[in-house]
């Protein structure tokens, strides 16, 4: 019988404004119904269920793994698909793949240890689960897109009962948790 305190969480590096805020209307423009309620992100873990007591050692697990993490720029640029295997669009990134590959290695480990479906394949999703017309005008109207950026450290998102997904708690890098 599932823990009826159990959550349902993430671990993703926000996407800042004005790229992430023009990111999820580009998302909202091609249809995605999951536009307004997913933050701009590259994921790190994507959802899992937990219990209260296994969030409290995450969240010692994260501010561990961020600890040690130093900032990193991000490029995106241009998109890129998982089609046919997955209906998904997204906006690739030109330089910080290795570091995210290596952040993501770090924080699934210990209490976010999980086996994977797919590679990790470090992107931002600008359209998922819609017809190949409006996959395709994703496709093409971000092709050129552009966006460079540092990242500081990841956040734990939660997914509330009303389907968005909300920060919780940033953990920078260097410098354990705030916020």
């Amino acid at each position: 019988m599932p823990d009826p305190g159990e959550r349902t969480i993430g671990v993703a590096i926000p996407i800042p404004d004005p790229y992430g805020l023009e990111l999820q209307r580009s998302r909202q423009s091609f249809g995605d119904p999951l536009a307004r309620s997913i933050p701009t992100h590259i994921t790190l873990i994507p959802p899992i269920r937990v219990t209260p007591a296994a969030l409290v050692e995450i969240e010692g697990h994260l501010r561990e793994v961020a600890a040690q993490e130093r900032p990193f720029p991000i490029l995106l640029r241009g998109t890129g698909t998982f089609r046919p295997i997955s209906p998904v669009v997204f906006v690739a990134l030109a330089i910080g793949i290795s570091e995210c590959e290596n952040l993501e290695r770090h924080v699934r480990r210990g209490p976010l240890e999980r086996a994977l479906k797919f590679p990790y394949h470090p992107h931002v999703t600008v359209a998922h689960h819609l017809s190949d017309e409006l996959l395709d005008r994703a496709f093409k109207e971000l092709s050129e897109y552009e966006a460079e950026f540092p990242v500081w450290g990841f956040s734990l998102y939660e997914h509330g009962l009303d389907g968005v997904w909300r920060p919780q708690r940033d953990f920078a890098f260097g410098a354990g948790v705030s916020g």
